[in-house]
C-alpha cells in the first residue's frame, strides 16, 4: 500500500468520524445551518470553491483505480468531492434551494450522518491497519 493512500485514508477517515459524531450531537444546529446555507448563494460559492479545491487535490494526487478497496475508496472520495464542488460553484440560488428540498435533509438526516460515519470507520480502520510498501 502506498504511503499516500495510507495518509489520505487516515486523514479522510478521521475527518469523517469527527464531523459525523458532531452531526449526531448537534442535529438541530446542523439542520438549521444546512437550510440557511442552501439559501445563501455567496456562502455556497465559497464552500463550493473549497470543496472543488479539495476534490482536485485528491484527484490529481490519488487517482488509483486498482490495488484493492482502500485506494479505490480514497479515489472515489476525491471524485465525489470534485463533482460536488463543481455543482456548488455553478448551481443557481433557486437550484440550491430546490436541491435541498429534494434531498429531504431533515427527514433523512440520520442516513446523511450514517454515510460519512461508515466511510470514516472504514477508512480510519483500514488506514491504520495498512502497512506502507
Amino acid at each position: 500500500m502506498s504511503a499516500r493512500t495510507i495518509f489520505l485514508s487516515r486523514l479522510i477517515g478521521l475527518y469523517s468520524l469527527v464531523t459525523s459524531v458532531s452531526m449526531l450531537m448537534h442535529k438541530g444546529a446542523m439542520v438549521e445551518t444546512v437550510a440557511a446555507l442552501a439559501n445563501a448563494p455567496p456562502l455556497l460559492l465559497i464552500g463550493g470553491m473549497f470543496t472543488l479545491l479539495a476534490g482536485l487535490a485528491l484527484v490529481l494526487s490519488h487517482n488509483l483505480w486498482s490495488g484493492g478497496a482502500l485506494p479505490l475508496v480514497v479515489t472515489l472520495v476525491g471524485w465525489v468531492l470534485l463533482f460536488r464542488g463543481i455543482v456548488l460553484v455553478f448551481i443557481s440560488p433557486g437550484g440550491a434551494a430546490a436541491l435541498y428540498e429534494a434531498l429531504h435533509f431533515e427527514q433523512l438526516y440520520y442516513l446523511y450522518v450514517a454515510i460519512p460515519l461508515a466511510l470514516g470507520l472504514y477508512l480510519t480502520g483500514a488506514g491504520f491497519k495498512a502497512q506502507p510498501a
